[in-house]
């Protein structure tokens, strides 16, 4: 049987241009799922573990039925994490780029006024945490009125992390005439009386874990003394030829310590934890996205939703005290049907935690014998120069989809009186632009931006020179 194509659910041609430019190529079993069921508009508990593509699961149907000349929001995805909440907003960003869809993201610990802003803006979709959307939803910041769908994302670790209440709590004010789909890892009671109340005759989409964690996944451990684990470190990186990986610990402190001794012993790394500024952990994440450095010492903040292609492997230096962050934290790597490998390290202390992680697996997981001198010796000796060479940038698989697109700074804005369709008024007058060449306007206090298609960034720019917004000149230039 051939396998399906994203041309078998009758997308829209903007949001199946972006997904080939993305990269994408056949739906996995999730996004077939989903896809199939969604255009009856009915209700979905989808139960999936990471890895599986449910991102764009949900992401490519919802650009999909986007009304883009609609001002209030359509779409409210919540989710646990920032992290998540912002590679949500990318993803369905990156998605809907070519349909002109406005997404933005709203968490904790980013100054309010900034999102206020934003949601100034036409907004078509709105990723955030619980606590940051509920607030914005009493300062009636968040239009409800015309939300016509719902995602419930990592259900099962809003659970954990105590967000149920708030998440109840933003479902009552939300129309009750919409579509709501829940996705969870695991689907403990609280979660299933959740689906009760507040869905209507949901359609249960489950997603058998076993595909996910062990075909594409190797998985194997190491017995070791806490104090020898360092050392261990050090001699797999080698002998197992790991040019990128994600080292998982259980505490800051153990980060900041495996962090600093990869640096004394020359390894292109950084560190990741709940202990530091927003600003510095999303900019550490996109560093590591981009390739500038090779290995990343983290907490389990980095365990959900966090896509970085090419990773090999994943490292647990310590097992996690939870056994569903075990899937996390190996579901970083094996992604997009590459191959993964997930090796534990395991203390005569810890085997208590590995042995329920491996019966929630329910897959045998290989016990292997540290590499000896001599085997070190040889693989430092073959792969050193690379694991030490300077780290190569990685290809922006956003590169492909922004091809042809043109930001286009304009030295006005908010102040001055003006909004998006005194823009895009005067960029359609000019010559040799056409409606379907303008993308997002986004107009700040002092500034706005404006995205322009088709390789027409230029020509736009050029003609600024002689065109007047509301009766003023104004200077314009390209920023990409």
């Amino acid at each position: 049987m051939d396998k399906l194509s994203f041309e078998n659910y009758g997308l829209s041609d903007e949001v199946l241009k972006a997904i080939k430019n993305l990269g994408y190529k056949n739906p996995t079993e999730v996004q077939n799922k989903v896809l199939s069921n969604f255009k009856d508009n009915k209700d979905l508990i989808v139960k999936a573990q990471t890895g599986s593509g449910k991102t764009a699961a949900f992401g490519i149907p919802l650009c999909d039925k986007i009304e883009i000349e609609e001002k209030s929001p359509q779409v409210l995805v919540l989710t646990p994490t920032r992290e998540l909440a912002i590679q949500v907003k990318d993803d369905i960003s990156n998605i809907g780029r070519l349909k002109k869809i406005r997404v933005t993201a709203v968490y904790g610990k980013q100054p309010i006024h900034i999102q206020e802003r934003n949601l100034k803006q036409r907004i078509h979709i709105i990723a955030g945490t619980p606590g940051r959307t509920f607030d914005h939803i009493m300062k009636k910041n968040i239009v409800l009125d015309k939300i016509k769908y719902l995602v419930i994302d990592e259900a099962d670790k809003m659970l954990s992390m105590g967000f149920i209440d708030e998440v109840e709590s933003i479902i009552k004010k939300l129309p009750k005439d919409r579509v709501t789909m829940l996705f969870s890892a695991t689907m403990p009671e609280k979660i299933q009386r959740i689906c009760t109340k507040y869905m209507k005759e949901p359609k249960t989409i489950e997603i058998e874990s076993n595909t996910l964690t062990v075909e594409k996944i190797t998985q194997v451990y190491y017995e070791i003394e806490k104090e020898n684990k360092f050392s261990l470190l050090n001699r797999i990186i080698y002998t197992e030829g790991i040019f990128s990986s994600i080292i998982f610990c259980n505490t800051r402190e153990e980060v900041d310590y495996v962090g600093r001794s990869m640096r004394r012993k020359g390894f292109s790394s950084d560190v990741l934890h709940g202990g530091m500024e927003q600003r510095d952990r999303l900019e550490i994440m996109e560093k590591f996205k981009r390739g500038e450095f090779k290995y990343l010492v983290a907490t389990d903040v980095a365990a959900r939703g966090i896509h970085i292609d090419e990773l090999t492997h994943v490292i647990n230096y310590e097992v996690p005290y939870e056994k569903e962050s075990y899937v996390h934290r190996i579901g970083r790597t094996g992604r997009a049907g590459e191959n993964g490998k997930a090796i534990t390290f395991v203390t005569p202390h810890e085997y208590k935690f590995f042995n329920e992680l491996i019966d929630y697996v329910n897959v045998p997981i290989e016990k292997i014998e540290e590499p000896s001198e001599d085997e070190f010796l040889k693989a430092k000796e073959l792969n050193e120069q690379e694991i030490m060479a300077k780290p190569k940038l990685k290809k922006n698989k956003n590169s492909q989809v922004n091809k042809g697109i043109s930001k286009i700074r304009i030295n006005s804005g908010k102040k001055k009186k003006i909004r998006p369709g005194d823009i895009l008024g005067a960029i359609s007058n000019m010559q040799g632009i056409l409606p379907e060449d303008i993308g997002i306007i986004d107009v700040q206090d002092t500034m706005s931006h404006v995205d322009i298609l088709n390789n027409k960034g230029s020509i736009v720019a050029k003609q600024f020179a002689t065109t007047k917004i509301k009766g003023k000149t104004v200077s314009a230039r390209i920023l990409r």
